[in-house]
Parts: structure tokens; C-alpha cells; sequence
């Protein structure tokens, strides 16, 4: 006390002390403000700070492009129909250092789009862009770059879809007082045409701009339906199953607004379980579909393995039976296989039953189902590939009136999947086999009228991408008057029950693992070819 009373007296003393105490104070208010803004900006990655130590990076998008196609903005004979809008990304560097560098993405999304080419081909919406140096942009993935009665840029006419107008752009700034800026220009542009166009009036497109900081994750089923199916059935190999397409046999579709792949040898391989530059053979997959999820109106994509499955894949446990498959002999003949058209060593598939318990054929317990494939299948992926498959419930029950051989695809698919799930035998698992409908389905339309056990035809069998040339099981039971058979695709192509034990003896079954994909899964890269598959985050 005498100390502190000492220092009052002294006016020197007191006012050294009151200033130290004062910058003290400073410092402890400003660190712990520069510790809280820390911890904000990394709570909410969309804060800018303007601080010493922060650069601000912000994006201003415009108005969404639209296009109103009437008799009065779009006269006979008179201007185009043009709207315009603009995205800007500012930068402005922290003074600390007065430096800053950054990229971005550009998108521009097209979806609910009814417009379409009112002569049947001639392109009329026509987007233009420049890019911040003021040049145009040419080159658009998934869109065509051309000069169109006057005015250069992309068709988007009948486009769907993401499209990356921007990839990784580079932005720097060397000021904490003027921000660098570049915006990039787009134009929507209907050109009014000579002919009648009348077919557009009333049809529109929703449009928007995304700038953000880092790349886009497509959804794969989205890539798949927007980027790849055209909007025309066939065309990539890609039927859109709604029961009203255009197309010999349409009237025979499944009608589930599924999205199927047909015929011989369509690009539809996806690289699963392997970030590998060149993707391993064994991780070849290939989609048998996209099928609607009514939980949350999406998709989930549909894999089947591009070739059998080894024995090292599924195991010797449960219901194994045998590492061999070829130069099996019954009675003197022969069943070495002579359709196989995969490269896998034969003697290295594995045989399995579908059930060894030789009762009515029952999934839910099958060790096929619980431990060949539900336990040592995918526990060949790490948990990251395995938290991508989706938990699916999967109707199994069969049909209690025969083969489905003596059914067409349509009739296949309706029984198999409606009326079997009506007798509620479904079970929940991440992996399954194919349905035979999924099989039926894989031929080219021309021939979806065929009964299955035809399919035994060369025309059906070699414009069928599923067949692989090996006896293989599908899903479904045919519990046929108490007999407990099961439908397989045989080695010739075509469908019909059999008793399981006595296929095993003679001439063994070889196995295709299928399972859906989450809807969430994203889209990387690759176009689906063989040497170039499906690659997903």
C-alpha cells in the first residue's frame, strides 16, 4: 500500500503506470478478439474478415437468364430475343502481406428445360460467354460451339444439366485497398427464326450462375441423366423406362421411370473400390441402371462386377462348394464352356449354392447371402468404398407359377418385382444378384418381346451386354408347386429354373455381385468406356 501510495504521489509514477496499464489492456482486448474472429471464420467458411491477417474473396452473381418465347417477344420477322447477366469474383489481400492468390469455378446449370428444336434440328437458344480478359469462351464439356444465324456461342436449345464454364481460374491481388475484379459476361440469346416457331411458346428453362471456391461434386445419377442420356431413348445405349417412348417394344417397358442400359457393349463401366490411375481388372463394374429411390425422389445407380468373382473374393466358408468350373463332365459330355467372355482364370471361380440348406429356397438365411457375399465380398473394400453402397431392401420371393423363361420381360419384371413384393419376403442388404428382369432388360428392345428361355438366340445373346457366358444365379426363386428351383441365366443366354443341387453337381454356378450405389455418390471423371471407366468421389 505504502508502494502504491508512493506512486500517486508522484505524478511521473502515476501516469507511466495508468499508461502501461492502459496498453496492457489493448493487447489482451485484441488478441482475444483475433482469437474469437479464428475460431468464427473457421465455424462458417462463407465469413470474410477484414482483418490484418484475412484475405476477402466474394462472388456477386446477377439475375437468372430467362427466355419468354411468345407471339410479342419473339414477332415473325422481327429482332432476336436477348437477356443478359453478369458474375464477378473480387479479391482484395490482406494488408499484412498484400498479397493474395486464389482459383474458382464457374457453373452454369440448365434444368426443367421443355424447349425444343421447333424444325426438329435447327438450334434457336443460343448462351454466349466472356471471360474476364474479354474473350469468348469456346469450349464448354457437353455443349456444341458454333456460329448461329449470326450470333457465336453454345447451343443449349434442348440442354440439361451442370456445365463447367470455368475450371480452377486463377484470380491474384497485390492490394489491401483496391480489389482485383473479374467478371464474366453470359447472354441467352433466342434467335428469331424464318420458319414457325410456335412450337416454343409457353416452354421455358430454369438457369443459374455458381461461382464458388472449390470444384463441383456432380452427383453420378444427375451426370448420368443429364450428361449422358440425351432426352432420345437409345441413344448412348440409355432406355428411359416410363412406358411411353417412341421406340420399337416401348409399350413393353417396366414403366418405373428407371433408366436402363441395352444392348451389346454400351459405356456403362464404373471403377469401384480402387483410386488406381489404371483401374484394376477386377474392380471393373458396369451399370445395370438408375432406379428411383421413393424415399427422397433420387436415384441410386445400379453395379453388377464385370466378370465372375473368384473364390478369394467370396471365400470357402458358408455356402461354398467348389474352386473349379471347367471340363466338368456328365454321362460323357462336356460342359466346358465355350460362350465364357470374361479373362478371369476358370479355375479360380468359385461354385456356391444359393441356399445349401436344400429347403424352399429362403434368402434372408441363406450363408450365400449373410457370408459369401455380405461378409466376405465386401469386406474385400475398405470402409470408404463400403459406406457407398446403399442399405437396400431387396425383394426376393420368386413366382409361384412356373419358369420365368415362359414369360417376356415385361410380364418378368411385374411379377418378380410387383407382385413378389406384395408377399413382403424382402431382405435388407448392401449386396445381391441381378433380377432376371435386370437381364432381360439388357438386350436391345427389338427384342424384349422374345420369351425368355429364347434368349438363348445369337441375335438376343450378342445384343445382350449382361451375358458373360458362364451359368450364374439371379435373385428370384421359382417356387413352382413346391419344387425348389432357381432362376438362372445358363450358358447359352437363356432363363429358366433349376434345381439347385443338380446344376452344382454337374456343371457348377458361377456368381456376378450386385448392389446400388448411395444417391449421394458424386461424379469425377471418365466416359464410361473400358479403358476409361466411371470414376466417383
Amino acid at each position: 500500500m505504502k508502494f502504491i501510495d508512493k506512486i500517486k504521489r508522484n505524478k511521473l509514477l502515476y501516469f507511466l503506470g495508468v499508461l502501461i496499464v492502459g496498453i496492457f489492456i489493448v493487447l489482451i482486448v485484441r488478441f482475444t478478439y483475433a482469437y474469437l474472429a479464428l475460431n468464427v471464420n473457421e465455424a462458417r467458411g462463407d465469413v470474410t474478415l477484414n482483418s490484418d491477417e484475412t484475405d476477402k474473396l466474394d462472388f456477386v452473381v446477377g439475375d437468372p437468364l430467362s427466355i419468354d418465347a411468345t407471339p410479342t417477344t419473339l414477332p415473325e420477322n422481327g429482332e432476336n430475343l436477348v437477356d443478359t447477366t453478369t458474375a464477378k469474383a473480387t479479391l482484395l489481400a490482406n494488408s499484412t502481406n498484400d498479397t493474395a492468390e486464389y482459383s474458382y469455378w464457374v457453373y452454369f446449370t440448365i434444368s426443367n428445360n421443355t424447349f425444343v428444336y421447333s424444325d426438329g434440328s435447327t438450334p434457336e437458344i443460343i448462351l454466349t460467354v466472356t471471360d474476364p480478359t474479354g474473350n469468348p469462351v469456346t469450349n464448354i464439356d457437353g455443349l456444341t460451339y458454333g456460329t448461329f444465324n449470326g450470333v457465336a456461342g453454345f447451343d443449349v436449345t434442348t440442354a440439361n444439366g451442370v456445365f463447367a464454364v470455368a475450371s480452377d481460374y486463377a484470380i491474384t491481388s497485390s492490394s489491401s485497398t483496391i480489389a482485383t475484379e473479374q467478371t464474366w459476361n453470359f447472354t441467352l440469346t433466342y434467335l428469331n427464326q424464318s420458319y414457325d416457331q410456335s412450337a416454343n411458346y409457353g416452354n421455358s428453362m430454369t438457369t443459374e450462375i455458381k461461382m464458388q471456391k472449390e470444384k463441383n461434386k456432380v452427383v453420378f445419377a444427375d451426370y448420368i441423366t443429364s450428361q449422358v442420356y440425351t432426352g432420345v431413348d437409345g441413344e448412348n445405349d440409355l432406355y428411359y423406362h416410363d412406358g411411353v417412348g417412341t421406340y420399337t417394344n416401348a409399350d413393353q417397358e417396366a414403366g418405373d421411370n428407371s433408366y436402363r442400359y441395352s444392348g451389346a457393349n454400351p459405356n456403362n463401366y464404373v471403377c469401384f473400390g480402387s483410386d488406381e490411375d489404371s483401374c484394376p481388372y477386377n474392380n471393373l463394374y458396369r451399370i445395370i441402371g438408375l432406379f428411383e429411390n421413393d424415399s427422397n425422389n433420387t436415384y441410386n445407380v445400379k453395379l453388377i462386377k464385370n466378370d465372375y468373382t473368384t473364390v478369394e473374393e467370396l471365400g470357402t466358408n458358408g455356402d461354398y462348394i467348389t474352386t473349379y468350373y471347367t471340363a466338368q463332365t456328365t454321362d460323357g459330355v462336356s460342359y466346358e464352356n465355350d460362350y465364357y467372355k470374361g479373362k478371369n482364370d476358370l479355375s479360380m471361380i468359385g461354385t456356391y449354392c444359393w441356399d445349401c440348406k436344400w429347403q424352399e429356397p429362403n434368402w434372408s438365411i441363406s450363408n450365400f447371402n449373410i457370408v459369401n457375399l455380405n461378409t466376405n465380398f465386401i469386406n474385400t473394400f475398405s470402409m470408404n468404398w463400403q459406406n457407398k453402397i446403399y442399405d437396400y431392401n431387396w425383394p426376393w420371393h420368386g413366382w409361384l407359377n412356373g419358369s420365368f423363361g415362359d414369360l417376356k420381360v415385361s410380364d418378368v419384371y411385374y411379377e418378380e418385382i410387383i407382385t413378389t413384393s406384395a408377399f413382403g419376403s424382402f431382405y435388407n442388404a448392401k449386396i445381391g444378384l441381378m433380377y432376371v428382369s435386370d437381364y432381360g432388360y439388357a438386350t436391345i428392345p427389338e427384342n424384349w418381346m422374345a420369351f425368355l428361355y429364347n434368349y438363348n438366340n445369337s441375335e438376343i445373346r450378342d445384343n445382350n451386354w449382361m451375358f458373360m457366358g458362364l451359368m450364374e444365379y439371379t435373385l428370384t426363386p421359382d417356387i413352382d408347386f413346391g419344387d425348389n428351383w432357381i432362376h438362372l441365366i445358363a450358358s447359352n443366354g437363356k432363363v429358366s429354373g433349376y434345381y439347385p443341387y443338380d446344376n452344382i453337381q454337374y456343371y457348377g454356378t458361377a456368381i456376378r455381385p450386385t448392389f446400388y450405389l448411395n444417391s449421394d455418390v458424386a461424379y469425377i471423371s471418365g466416359t464410361g468406356t473400358k479403358t476409361d471407366p466411371y470414376r466417383i468421389a
